[in-house]
């Protein structure tokens, strides 16, 4: 089974097309060539093995990091 997990950019290089995205209190450094929309600090992304797959709007990427940990709680 594959899981995306929203996260919000803190940090970004366009130039070289990574990021720093946080996620429940976590930062990882993530590519995002894949994405095709100008990208800004701010900005929430789906990612999935270390790659941004798409751009998130905040409601959507809130809601399901509310999922996420809702689901977390029940193991």
């Amino acid at each position: 089974m594959c899981l995306g997990v929203p996260g919000k950019i803190v940090e970004i290089n366009n130039e070289e097309k990574w990021a720093i995205v946080e996620a429940m209190g976590i930062r990882n450094k993530i590519y995002t060539p894949l994405v095709e929309e100008e990208l800004a600090l701010g900005d929430y992304l789906m990612v999935h093995a270390g790659y941004a797959i798409g751009k998130l709007e905040k409601e959507e990427a809130d809601e399901t990091l509310r999922l996420l940990e809702e689901i977390s709680k029940l193991s």
